[in-house]
């Protein structure tokens, strides 16, 4: 009866198309079901560690290593790794769908996770998902993680690991051990069969290694920043309100839009803003860059009473913004009665103690400033008529003082 059920089970199955995998064409990766653990020296805390396991497929070499999960940088170093393992590239890297390889799994157009394909492109192979629910696909790697599931976690299950460096230093040795082990059915070792089919047909590394680099898309906001693991990064001012693509390495933050860089800075981590000056539109740049020095470097060009006076009110302010109201009230006195009064008017002030903007903006529109003009005139010899002319002028200015709009001054 068992004989008939099972000749009954084996005509039910599906034909299935042998697989001829040329010398150096593909790479088959997958991750094992089985895990390690590790156990914390103090606590006794003990965490799985995930095995990464990737196979080529004309000579079966395998290659394997231990990870605390799954997560991109994980699967990117793993490549990586085996890369230099296998001291070359193959033409092509077959795997899973997992998240940190494949967002969108597709028979026909799957969507390659943006760090995966850069990867990819560094290397010069191309990405190849299996198809969902194929694991035919990628039987190489089915048929690899048996194998390190026999050899290699058989024989590390009843060790007990303290780090994760420890267990693949015990991963590497017992690597080692199963690619020299004679092929049952074939001639030699995967090491033999790799060094003579593998190795010379794949493509050499290439003259620097990966950096790895992750893409992120993020929409620049009304402020021209992005935000990026807390930290807010500026962007041309142009670009606000726009969808960009973010390239973060482990030093560096770049913003794409459309494939060109317009801005990159130095990754921050923690909290903190990165504004580079140039990507402020004018008026912002002008506030957000104005410091007290710049306001005493523009007095002392005009005058020194002038520069007095912005010392004097500078040392009183409490606050940047304070600071640069009272630089731009000055600025626009200067620019509506004359730069060549400015100065006499906060001589004017200074002396009668009336230091504030609005003091010296009544000065100028009653014209006080001429005061000491005429003072100074005043000790010098002169014809009678400039004298008459000097003496009528401080008898108006006087009468000025008397005038309600001046007697808050004086």
């Amino acid at each position: 009866m068992f004989c008939l059920r099972n000749q009954e089970f084996m005509a039910s199955l599906k034909r299935s198309m042998r697989q001829i995998h040329m010398a150096g064409e593909k790479v088959f990766v997958d991750y094992a079901g089985p895990t390690l653990l590790l156990t914390d020296r103090v606590s006794g805390f003990v965490r799985q560690v995930q095995i990464f396991v990737g196979a080529l497929g004309a000579s079966c070499y395998i290659y394997a290593e231990g990870h605390l999960s799954q997560s991109l940088p994980n699967w990117i170093a793993a490549h990586v790794r085996m890369f230099e393992f296998f001291g070359s590239v193959p033409a092509a890297v077959v795997c899973d769908n997992l998240k940190s390889a494949v967002n969108k799994a597709s028979r026909r157009e799957p969507v390659i996770n943006a760090t995966y394909q850069n990867l990819a492109d560094h290397y010069g192979t191309v990405i190849s998902p299996a198809r969902p629910y194929k694991p035919k696909d990628k039987a190489k790697a089915e048929n690899g993680v048996l194998i390190v599931e026999r050899w290699i976690l058989f024989r590390l299950r009843k060790r007990v690991f303290h780090s994760l460096a420890e267990l693949n230093q015990a991963i590497a040795e017992l690597l080692v051990d199963l690619n020299n082990r004679p092929l049952q059915k074939l001639p030699g070792c995967r090491r033999e069969a790799f060094e003579t089919l593998d190795r010379p047909a794949k493509q050499p590394l290439p003259a620097s290694p990966y950096q790895y680099e992750e893409f992120h898309k993020a929409r620049v906001g009304l402020d021209y920043h992005v935000e990026f693991d807390r930290c807010y990064y500026s962007v041309p001012y142009q670009y606000k309100k726009q969808d960009i693509e973010l390239r973060i390495t482990a030093s560096t933050l770049e913003v794409l839009s459309r494939g060109r860089r317009v801005a990159s800075h130095a990754r921050q981590f923690g909290i903190a803003i990165v504004t580079v000056p140039e990507h402020m539109e004018a008026a912002h740049r002008h506030y957000g860059l104005w410091q007290p020095d710049q306001a005493l470097a523009w007095a002392e060009q005009v005058g020194s009473h002038l520069r007095q006076l912005m010392a004097q009110l500078l040392n009183d302010t409490k606050t940047h913004e304070q600071g640069y109201r009272l630089h731009n009230m000055l600025k626009g006195l200067a620019k509506e009665f004359g730069e060549d009064r400015l100065n006499p008017a906060c001589q004017r002030a200074i002396e009668i103690g009336a230091t504030s903007v609005s003091n010296v903006r009544s000065i100028l529109r009653n014209q006080l400033d001429r005061w000491s003009r005429l003072k100074k005139n005043a000790r010098k010899p002169t014809s009678s008529m400039t004298m008459f002319a000097a003496h009528s002028t401080i008898i108006e200015d006087q009468k000025h003082v008397k005038s309600g709009n001046i007697t808050q001054i004086a």
